[in-house]
């Protein structure tokens, strides 16, 4: 149930501040609190290998030190969240990619230097892992929004609009991903009409909750924690994503009154994907709660 006494923003800064790590703590005082950029960008370093990738278990679901794509495009998020992804920091970034790339040219949601320290569950390690539009869609979408060029985008980019047209049966992570490229990919002729094509199908294969009263109806996606749904918002993280189109107004505000109301009495919002082990719980819930103080904020929800 959503807490009392103070406004959201003040019940989740007092929940940052008692729970979150570092980069959390610099990341909110930069969105909310006027805080400096350079603060984020120190506090990220922190993660940074000498492979240009980032570990050290900056995606809480994957422990311990070595570079990561799934860490990497985390990565990529703080920095396009405080206007610095571009320059050499991205350009050691992409050449980390390059290196762990497959054959396709695009990125495997694990790499094999994984094995050996602790991950989820289901995020299992193969030695020869294939290329994911999970994975590789956000990254390439966001670096294409951000107008980097970089010769690992040409083939990580075909894969994706390949991987996307083939999507059918899908789920709702691998969908976010396809919208988080769709949405940044600079050919909005071929994006428009693909993005429409996934609206229906998300619609179709009820991989959406449009009446949050309703959400025990839902099914839940194979491999999904109960009650692990997805909501309008969780397409459409702002007004301007193609996934806008595919709800009405009403669909989006209520699925927009249902995350205010999810805020917790901690001041945090909650995980909602299978929690396997105690701090990537604890680290989560400060990521979350940033994401859904973010998307608020974009459709003018009132915080304070």
């Amino acid at each position: 149930m959503a807490g009392t006494g103070p406004n959201p923003l003040a019940r989740a800064e007092q929940f940052i501040w008692l729970t979150a790590r570092v980069l959390e703590q610099r990341r909110f005082a930069h969105l909310f609190l006027e805080g400096s950029a350079d603060a984020v960008e120190t506090a990220l370093t922190a993660y940074r290998n000498e492979d240009g990738g980032f570990g050290h278990a900056l995606e809480p679901d994957l422990r311990g030190p070595v570079s990561q794509p799934l860490h990497t495009a985390h990565a990529l998020s703080v920095l396009d969240s405080i206007g610095r992804c571009g320059g050499l920091r991205v350009e050691r970034i992409c050449r980390y990619l390059t290196d762990v790339s497959t054959k396709e040219g695009a990125l495997p949601a694990l790499h094999p230097s994984q094995r050996g320290y602790p991950a989820a569950p289901f995020i299992p390690v193969v030695d020869d892992p294939p290329a994911e539009l999970l994975t590789t869609g956000p990254v390439v979408g966001l670096l294409h929004r951000n107008q980097v060029w970089h010769a690992w985008l040409f083939r990580a980019t075909d894969f994706c609009w390949a991987a996307v047209d083939a999507l059918e049966q899908s789920h709702p992570y691998e969908i976010e991903a396809a919208v988080a490229f769709l949405d940044g990919v600079p050919d909005r002729a071929r994006a428009e009409p693909a993005a429409d094509r996934l609206g229906q199908l998300v619609r179709e294969q009820r991989l959406v909750v449009l009446d949050p009263r309703r959400r025990a109806e839902c099914p839940v996606a194979p491999g999904y924690a109960p009650g692990e749904h997805h909501f309008p918002y969780d397409y459409a993280r702002t007004p301007g994503s193609l996934a806008r189109r595919w709800f009405s107004d009403g669909e989006l505000e209520s699925s927009l009154d249902q995350l205010s109301a999810e805020q917790q009495e901690d001041g945090g919002w909650p995980v909602n994907w299978r929690q396997w082990a105690p701090g990537t719980a604890l680290e989560g819930r400060p990521i979350v709660t940033l994401k859904a103080l973010q998307t608020l904020r974009a459709y003018g929800r009132g915080l304070r």
